[in-house]
């Protein structure tokens, strides 16, 4: 399992360690805000279109190649900046990376759920991802110390020599776990599955675990500093929301497996929890409203994500895991993307504080709405 959890953590590394140093390694592009902008969309981007695409392959050819050439990928498109050593690469170099991730990051949470009997579920995904949240939150600031003391050419080299050692690691320490038959199924057949509430219903929740997420690291300091907090205090709330997002998801891991937690009533529970933090962030004045977003929005995503892939691998055939997590991938990659722009767009009508409330409502509201479908008609 460690080198599955070391992949966990270099995809990311990778995402934040670059996303939050481009404009620090390179003057020109904070002078272009389209160019940044197209460059941090790019690792997302490819990992939207690309997830569900390499989570079915891996069902068909087996998890582990695909975890493993992803891995390898990942190593070249990092070297291929390192090599040229020329800023009008980036895109190239991201574009790669996002690419290769999408590959290894759905074919490491099907080996996850293969190699991990269904009553270990929650430990496996809880520990799985501790360990992404490590990386989200070692990204930004040791990606910043690469930066300051070598440049972008040293972050990437860094990931270069991360992603290949993963990849030797796991070559040596995975098994081998091949395909299993299954029937043909058709698109039909596939739009029910995934219309499935077994399916909708962990997928949303993660969704939105990550929407929030995703504003609270990008939208709590903007508030902090409108309230004239330095940016020692806002960067404290960030670590802080990721601290607790890493530190409880082992917890409902094995809540999840020892029977003290039901997936259903964590997942609701989860959304409240994370929907009262953006609620703060709206009401509360002040470091008091900017820590309490920060604790209840990683608490809540903390207490989510574990039981959400846990949920999903419960309800899969084992035969077509890997096209389950690389859809759940893209589901949170939506989220990721639509949370900001939800706040955005409000805060751009009227404030923040608005953009803030109108989220924590649909986080509010989403419990509700998942419940009423299952109502027989």
């Amino acid at each position: 399992m460690w080198p599955l959890y070391a992949a966990g953590f270099t995809t990311a590394f990778g995402a934040h360690g670059i996303a939050a140093n481009l404009g620090a390694g390179d003057e020109d592009l904070v002078r272009s805000v389209l160019c940044l902008g197209v460059l941090l969309a790019l690792y997302d981007g490819a990992e939207v279109v690309l997830k569900p695409v390499f989570g079915t392959l891996a069902d068909r050819v087996g998890a582990r190649p695909v975890l493993l050439g992803g891995l390898v990928a990942f190593a070249a498109a990092s070297a291929v900046f390192v090599a040229v050593r020329d800023p009008g690469w980036l895109w190239a170099a991201r574009l790669g990376q996002g690419a290769a991730a999408s590959a290894f990051s759905p074919a490491a949470s099907a080996l996850v759920a293969r190699l991990n009997p269904q009553a270990k579920h929650g430990r496996a995904f809880g520990s799985y991802g501790f360990f992404k949240s490590l990386g989200y939150t070692a990204g930004p600031l040791l990606g910043g110390v690469l930066v300051w003391a070598g440049g972008l050419t040293l972050l990437f080299a860094v990931l270069m020599l991360l992603a290949a050692a993963v990849a030797v690691w796991a070559a040596l320490a995975v098994p081998a776990v091949p395909p299993l038959p299954k029937s043909r199924q058709t698109l039909l057949g596939l739009a029910r599955r995934l219309a499935d509430g077994a399916f909708l219903r962990p997928v949303a929740a993660l969704a939105a675990a990550t929407a929030a997420l995703s504003v609270g690291v990008g939208f709590l300091p903007l508030s902090g500093a409108a309230d004239g907090l330095p940016p020692v205090a806002t960067g404290a709330a960030v670590s802080a929301l990721a601290a607790c997002a890493a530190v409880v998801q082992p917890w409902a891991g094995r809540a999840l497996d020892e029977g003290r937690l039901t997936a259903r009533a964590g997942l609701a529970a989860g959304l409240a929890v994370t929907a009262c933090g953006l609620a703060g962030a709206a009401l509360l004045p002040g470091v008091t409203g900017l820590l309490t977003a920060a604790v209840l929005i990683g608490a809540g995503t903390g207490l989510i994500t574990p039981l959400g892939f846990a949920a999903l691998a419960a309800a899969t055939p084992e035969e077509r895991m890997g096209q389950t997590m690389g859809a759940a991938e893209l589901g949170r990659e939506l989220g990721d993307a639509g949370g900001p722009l939800l706040v955005a767009s409000a805060a751009s009508i009227a404030t923040l504080t608005w953009g803030y409330a109108a989220l924590a409502l649909l986080t509010a509201l989403l419990p509700l709405a998942l419940a009423a479908r299952r109502q027989p008609r």
